[in-house]
């Protein structure tokens, strides 16, 4: 089993920051890829985003140049820094990681959820 725990969600003033962590722990071998989605109500859940194992990064247009994401590759761990944030941004925000257990099988993931609210 792997499993994903995600903190550092709350409110937070238009213009404020956050930073979400995502902690993946279990049979793991590798994780290849670990990435932010967030779901708005009444809207589908979209790609925040994503970084893989050899550093590649890929961003949604409307955080490019306020999230960054990174990742603690021995703690199995990836952050979401998120500066200037707007009420646009609130949304229930999930964890997904991918890889390969010790077992050599593929696992892909999600965490619970943290929700980010953006008011003033």
């Amino acid at each position: 089993q792997v499993q994903l725990v995600e903190s550092g969600g709350g409110l937070v003033q238009p213009g404020g920051s956050l930073r979400l962590s995502c902690a993946a722990s279990g049979s793991i071998f590798s994780i290849e890829i670990m990435a932010w989605y967030r779901q708005a109500p009444g809207k589908e859940r979209e790609l925040v985003a994503a970084k893989t194992s050899d550093g590649s990064t890929n961003y949604a247009d409307s955080v490019k140049g306020r999230f960054t994401i990174s990742r603690d590759n021995p703690k199995n761990t990836v952050y979401l820094q998120m500066n200037s944030l707007k009420p646009e941004d609130t949304a229930v925000y999930y964890c997904k990681a991918g890889g390969l257990r010790f077992q050599r099988t593929y696992f892909e993931v999600w965490g619970q959820g943290t929700l980010v609210t953006v008011s003033s």
